[in-house]
């Protein structure tokens, strides 16, 4: 996978900053009113498109009404826009793509619908996955690379923070005097981990915004800029990010949560970003893998990345004792079949020496205790991330092996939740050791806004399933062997 380069990458066009008392109003409303009819509707039927489940509907209802309003259309068209959003008109997509693609602002610069989608997304203080989802969509429409939009929300970041660097002293001792007692003693609880790891909006709890925001009216306009400058503006960056912008990496401060003796999330970067991504190993092994976050050292799916550390006593012993029965089958596989150990439903295609069968029931307890306790900490990151603790950003997981299957029951037990949508973004799962039945997955639909990429090896199930099925054959056997003979 290919490293993080942000310098292989050109600066996004953005809306030109307004000149000081000139109000300069969002791209999208620059459009004419037929365009900004296109633009809604095609939002409407992608929305329809890629989120046609009945949970999403109010939230598609929601986002076209607040977008109506947004671009400053007639009410009367809200109806029809409903429609769209409902499913009606799906095959209208491309008519409006070619009616936008003529408009003159978009033709020079087509990323204006993307830097427009997500000034609105983000208003509210909250960056919903399922907008994100929106978002990329509607950027490739428009044949804009993705890296685009990355850049645009990296840009848009990196412009709070350069201004927050250049506030006054004068400023920060009037913001000081001002700042609440309950709000420095929250601070204080949540501990020193979480200044080192706030962002530059959340250490001071949002309360720089004011002076930060006008760096942003070079990325959303001065009318964008002026709102994240307001009380309003604090509230919406505080929110995007989580209490104090500690986020995940405060977490770790807090006490054990029932049986579940580890848990704690490590930064893989040092970025900050306006998605994240959530990295889980399955493993622990002596050398190159000992540590959480040695699997993940070329992932770059996002500026601002975590390792979940769980557990790591039990992995390791998971990952000692598979390098112990591994390193006998370089030699020897070749006379019998695994049997009756937990490892049987796994590689019951393989064939062992006797000498080894014993060597095998030292994975049978770690395996056991690992696939519990990925259960258990699935189940408690669905709460993590129900609670927000990352902020109002969509969240990317990611996870191999015992890794995956933490995601799996985490996306389970999110599933059960009644607002469960609108978190996870995408989730890619590799080699999890879970059920693979449709009607298992059928309700992360409602869960994931992206996708889910199930990654597994097709001729590894295919023995799998012929491993046991001549374990079954052989059972069959025995019993008929066993039954007695009925006298004459």
């Amino acid at each position: 996978m290919a490293t993080w380069n942000r310098s292989s990458r050109r600066p996004p066009q953005v809306a030109e900053p307004a000149m000081e008392g000139e109000p300069h109003l969002p791209m999208g409303r620059e459009l004419s009113e037929a365009n900004r009819f296109a633009y809604a509707a095609l939002c409407g039927i992608s929305l329809s498109q890629l989120f046609p489940e009945p949970e999403h509907s109010p939230f598609c209802t929601e986002f076209m009404t607040g977008l109506v309003k947004w671009l400053e259309l007639s009410e009367a068209v809200l109806p029809t826009m409903t429609a769209f959003a409902s499913g009606l008109g799906g095959e209208g997509a491309d008519v409006f793509v070619q009616i936008l693609s003529k408009d003159p602002i978009l033709k020079d610069n087509p990323l204006v619908i993307t830097q427009d989608l997500m000034t609105f997304s983000l208003k509210d203080g909250r960056y919903d996955a399922r907008a994100r989802v929106l978002i990329c969509h509607m950027t490739s429409l428009f044949r804009v690379p993705l890296a685009e939009l990355d850049l645009l929300e990296e840009t848009f970041l990196e412009s709070l923070k350069e201004t927050k660097e250049e506030e006054s002293e004068k400023a920060e001792a009037s913001r000081k005097k001002k700042e609440n007692r309950r709000k420095w003693k929250r601070y204080l609880l949540i501990g020193l981990a979480t200044v080192g790891g706030g962002t530059v909006i959340g250490v001071t709890g949002g309360l720089a915004a004011p002076l930060v925001a006008a760096g942003a009216a070079t990325i959303i306009g001065s009318a964008g800029a002026a709102a994240l400058g307001s009380v309003a503006g604090i509230a919406v960056m505080t929110s995007l990010f989580g209490a104090a912008g500690a986020g995940l990496t405060g977490y770790k401060m807090k006490k054990r949560v029932g049986a579940i003796e580890e848990f704690t999330f490590l930064p893989l970067t040092e970025g900050r970003q306006l998605h994240i991504t959530i990295a889980i190993t399955g493993w622990l092994a002596s050398g190159k893998y000992r540590t959480f976050s040695a699997p993940w050292a070329a992932l770059a799916r996002s500026r601002e990345q975590y390792c979940l550390a769980w557990e790591a006593k039990y992995l390791m012993e998971l990952g000692n004792a598979l390098e112990t029965i591994l390193s006998g089958l370089a030699n020897m596989v070749a006379q019998e079949a695994l049997k009756y150990t937990v490892l049987s439903g796994i590689i019951a295609a393989l064939t062992w020496p006797a000498s080894l069968l014993s060597v095998a029931n030292v994975i049978d307890n770690p395996w056991g205790v690992c696939l519990h306790r990925s259960a258990e900490v699935g189940k408690h990151l669905a709460h993590i991330l129900l609670s927000r603790q990352q902020g109002r950003r969509p969240v990317t997981l990611i996870g191999f092996s015992l890794g995956a299957r933490v995601i799996y029951f985490c996306l389970q037990e999110m599933a059960q939740e009644k607002d469960c949508q609108g978190i996870i973004e995408d989730v890619v799962l590799l080699g999890a050791p879970v059920e693979g039945e449709a009607k298992h997955w059928e309700p992360f639909r409602k869960v994931v806004s992206g996708r889910i990429v199930n990654g597994y090896c097709r001729s590894w199930a295919i023995s799998l399933e012929r491993g046991r099925r001549k374990k079954r054959r052989k059972e069959k056997r025995g019993k008929e062997c066993k039954r007695p003979k009925q006298s004459l």
